[in-house]
C-alpha cells in the first residue's frame, strides 16, 4: 500500500498528465483508506480550479503580465 507522501505526489502528479492503471489503483485504494489524503486531494483540486481562473485566456494574451513595475527610479514613491 501506498505511503501518504507516494499519494501526495501521485495526487498532484494527475493534475499534470493522466495515471497509469497501476497509478490510479494504487491511489483509489489509498484514498479509501486515509482521511486525511482525501481531504488533501480535494485541496488540491480547489486550487486546481482557482489556478485555472488565473491563466491568461486568448483575448488577454498575457496582458496582465506586461504592467508596469513602480519600484523603478522614477516611481512616485521615491
Amino acid at each position: 500500500m501506498l505511503m501518504c507522501k507516494e499519494a501526495t505526489r501521485l495526487m498532484s502528479l494527475k493534475r499534470d498528465r493522466p495515471l497509469t492503471f497501476q497509478e490510479r489503483l494504487s491511489l483509489r485504494l489509498h484514498l479509501a483508506m486515509c482521511g486525511a489524503c482525501r481531504n488533501c486531494d480535494r485541496q488540491f483540486e480547489l486550487l486546481h480550479r482557482v489556478g485555472r481562473h488565473f491563466e491568461p485566456t486568448s483575448q488577454d494574451d498575457g496582458a496582465r503580465h506586461e504592467q508596469r513595475d513602480d519600484t523603478g527610479p522614477d516611481s512616485p514613491g521615491q
